[in-house]
């Protein structure tokens, strides 16, 4: 039997409370429960498998530029992949809330992941900006620089959404209409995401890790998959409006 808040009175209650169910799996396998601590999100579900592909992928990128001469370019990849971890964890934190206490919480947390790792995402732009800047570098012209390019701009513009959606509503008439975009952020994120991997293995084609990184496309691909595999059976479709409660 349901409550008038449509929440089974009879609920297990070793698992959350939402009725939101995630794309795969039980009930409860992506809902925070009520009075377990928010970190615990990391971890709930699929999310090792994630946590287990974004340090590897991140433990690869590091070992590879570590492993050889430090140069004034090597900042770019270790920004990058640290960025990528943080932007990972944030979305991680936030998948399970449910209740109205728990997105508070949560999205405060997401906040934090998100600004500094766009801040170290943007360090990586600006050092591969002024690397390109003398003679004889081109811009933007392999894979991995485009979807790198692509990557910058969309997270940039996704993390501006973000944060005015939430902070300052106003900007987009009221509260209510700021909500109801935030389908299109969730989705648009898990896009950004997905992209941020694909500039990754991108990067195992470029010159720089041919000549000297060394780095495997396929340790650099799987490590990718599973994030994916980890990170996309948490997500609700009640949140992205595909799904009515």
């Amino acid at each position: 039997m349901a409550s008038v808040t449509g929440i089974p009175e009879n609920g297990n209650p070793t698992q959350g409370t939402s009725e939101e169910e995630p794309l795969l799996g039980r009930r409860g396998d992506a809902s925070q429960t009520d009075g377990e601590p928010l970190y615990w999100n990391l971890w709930l579900g699929t999310a090792p498998i994630a946590q287990a592909g974004i340090w590897i992928l991140a433990a690869i990128v590091w070992g590879a530029i570590f492993s050889n001469q430090l140069i004034f370019f090597s900042s770019h990849p270790l920004l990058n992949s640290a960025g990528l971890l943080l932007i990972t964890q944030s979305a991680l934190i936030l998948q399970p809330t449910h209740t109205p206490s728990q997105k508070r919480t949560g999205t405060t947390a997401h906040f934090l992941f998100n600004l500094i790792g766009i801040t170290s995402l943007l360090a990586g732009l600006i050092i591969i900006e002024i690397n390109k800047a003398g003679p004889g570098h081109e811009h933007f012209e392999s894979p991995h620089a485009i979807l790198g390019l692509t990557f910058y701009i969309t997270i940039f513009l996704q993390a501006i959404v973000g944060f005015t959606q939430y902070y300052t509503p106003s900007l987009y008439g009221d509260v209510n209409q700021a909500k109801a975009i935030y389908k299109y952020h969730r989705i648009s994120g898990y896009v950004i995401a997905t992209l941020g991997l694909a500039t990754v293995c991108a990067a195992t084609w470029t010159t720089y890790n041919l000549n000297v990184g060394g780095i495997q496309h396929w340790a650099i691909i799987l490590a990718s998959v599973l994030v994916l595999t980890g990170l996309l059976p948490r997500i609700r479709l009640q949140k992205l409006g595909l799904k009515r409660d």
